[in-house]
């Protein structure tokens, strides 16, 4: 499964003729999967690895951190202070039957490509599994 998520990753990527970082991680923050696309900027695969982290460790998007503490600069400012925390897009978290199983983080486009990448292949590999 994992394989499979990079390789649809990767593909979306290219329809969007961009260049990225991708990683998986189980639900215990392990990557279990990394591919860093040809062309792809080299200190964005560390930027996938938080994404992935940040999504399984807190089960929410990394699209949705911004919009909750951009009005509380305590948690604004303190949170992005914290290892491996992305409060921008590209990660997601990963549901099978309503149990969090893992994340996944995509970088190298804009915020708005990242999750286009992550989501595809979770909607093509979890189809109605996902949360």
């Amino acid at each position: 499964m994992v394989m499979k998520m990079i390789e649809i990753c990767v593909k979306k990527a290219d329809e969007l003729n961009i260049f990225v970082n991708i990683a998986v991680m189980d639900d215990g923050g392990n990557l279990k999967g990394f591919l860093r696309m040809d062309q792809a900027a080299l200190m964005n695969g560390q930027i996938a690895r938080n994404k992935a982290y940040t999504a399984v460790g807190l089960g929410i998007p990394t699209t949705d951190w911004y919009p909750k503490i951009k009005d509380m600069p305590e948690l604004l400012h303190g949170l992005v202070h914290t290892d491996n925390m992305v409060i921008f897009g590209g990660g997601l978290p990963i549901y099978i039957d309503s149990q969090l199983v893992g994340g996944i983080g995509v970088s190298g486009g804009t915020c708005e490509q990242d999750d286009i990448c992550a989501q595809s292949a979770l909607d093509e590999i979890l189809g109605d599994q996902k949360r």
